[in-house]
């Protein structure tokens, strides 16, 4: 096609077609076209907003870039995907969770993203366990196992690996449109019969406000329908970690935990995520999937399948009977409160960029983990606490990096003599 002139249209207001743009995003990835197009490109859909046509032609251009997969499996292929919070392993459960009620899950994932956590970041924590799987053994994963979590390969949605690379340095990373197409082109590579989106909002969310958190969840589900992805996209609370700890190897163990129990928000949501999606595809409504979803958790066939998974991507045949042995955390200082009272807010951003400076994330890509360190057991929402009491465990390296992590613990959670007002798990939910 002819880049430059459809740079230039682009330029003057002009909304591209659905066929410009769908070629456009097709050769995205290719080194003939130059960054600094790509740069005048993001730049210029971020000055000229996208209809919906334009919108699904980028992402479905950009999802037909690389590799898009076909899968013969006995039953349905489903995936979820969440906008990035605190304390947030959902696809840790969801995807066996899933398996075991006869779904099929490839689900491609990524690593932490500033204060937020990653799933492949918290799947390494476990020994052995690998991520970049060949494209031969995923597909075997997947089909034996129900479920993978795997790294994307360069050869998923190559122009949006390339469109990425340049946002940042072009300050276009907060367009709607591109964040849209970013998410939705990986996820449709995948070959997906139908999707649920878990858009977070709140101090430790990405978008912090529920209106923009809205016009994303929007833009998300209109966009993946009319690709032909069958999508709904739930508005979930990030005003406080998901699960009660933070980092790698103690999200791993917190999420063991919650296979135990069956409890708590976390395993809500685990749920109400499910049921959305598999009431897509199977003859039953959602509040008959969460039955199915809850009876799986139950009985243990939740667990079996993540033990499966584990097994099958190189990790311990017997993670599900000695995770203890396998799961490393560093010492642990607990964290006292100062004053008693009630939890009534807390800066869940603050806390996951803690985990950041311990170690836990990247502040640059080529930074290394440490899987060991991180929150562990904290506070809720709504919780009363003594004085003295503990408001979380702190896992560090050295009592240094303790004491002030200590500190950021304190500041970033306030307690008063009354109990806030509760907050719902959910917001919204937005069908197509």
């Amino acid at each position: 096609m002819q880049v430059r002139a459809f740079l230039e249209r682009l330029r003057d207001g002009a909304v591209p077609s659905p066929q410009d743009m769908a070629a456009f995003a097709k050769i995205l990835g290719d080194p003939a076209v130059t960054d600094a197009q790509v740069g005048a490109f993001a730049m210029g859909v971020c000055k000229t907003q996208l209809d919906d046509a334009a919108r699904v032609a980028l992402t479905t251009g950009m999802r037909d870039s690389g590799v898009c997969l076909t899968w013969d499996v006995p039953g349905p292929v489903i995936d979820k995907h969440s906008t990035g919070g605190v304390g947030d392993a959902v696809s840790l459960m969801l995807a066996p969770l899933l398996a075991s009620c006869g779904a099929f899950v490839p689900m491609i994932s990524g690593r932490g993203l500033g204060h937020t956590g990653g799933t492949l970041d918290k799947l390494e924590a476990i020994p052995g366990l690998a991520t970049a799987l060949p494209p031969d053994r995923f597909r075997q994963t997947v089909a034996a196992c129900g479920c993978a979590i795997v790294a994307a390969t360069p050869d998923i949605a190559p122009a949006d690996r390339r469109l990425y690379s340049v946002r940042d340095v072009t300050g276009t990373v907060r367009s709607l449109d591109l964040i849209t197409a970013s998410i939705l082109s990986k996820k449709l590579a995948a070959g997906l019969g139908a999707l649920v989106l878990d858009v977070k909002v709140g101090t430790g969310a990405v978008m912090q406000d529920l209106d923009d958190a809205r016009a994303l969840a929007q833009a998300l589900v209109d966009t993946a329908n009319g690709a032909g992805c069958p999508t709904t996209a739930l508005i979930t609370d990030m005003n406080q970690p998901l699960l009660p700890a933070i980092g790698n190897a103690v999200e791993i163990a917190a999420v063991m935990e919650a296979f135990k129990t069956g409890q708590g928000d976390f395993v809500d949501l685990v749920v109400a995520l499910g049921a959305s999606v598999l009431s897509a595809v199977v003859d039953q409504d959602e509040a008959a999937c969460a039955q199915t979803l809850r009876r799986a958790l139950q009985d243990g066939s939740a667990v079996e399948a993540f033990g499966k998974m584990i097994a099958a991507q190189g990790g311990p045949s017997n993670f599900i009977d000695r995770w203890q042995d396998y799961v490393d955390l560093g010492p642990a200082t607990e964290v006292t409160a100062p004053v008693a009272g009630f939890v009534a807010d807390m800066n869940a951003k603050a806390l996951g960029e803690l985990v950041v400076r311990l170690g836990g994330g990247r502040a640059a890509e080529t930074d290394r983990i440490d899987h060991g360190v991180g929150l562990g057991q904290v506070v809720r929402l709504g919780q009363y606490v003594q004085k003295g009491q503990p408001l979380a465990l702190v896992h560090a390296r050295s009592d240094d990096a303790a004491r002030h992590a200590a500190d950021t613990v304190r500041a970033s959670i306030r307690l008063a003599g009354t109990a806030p007002d509760p907050v719902p798990l959910i917001h919204e939910r937005l069908m197509p």
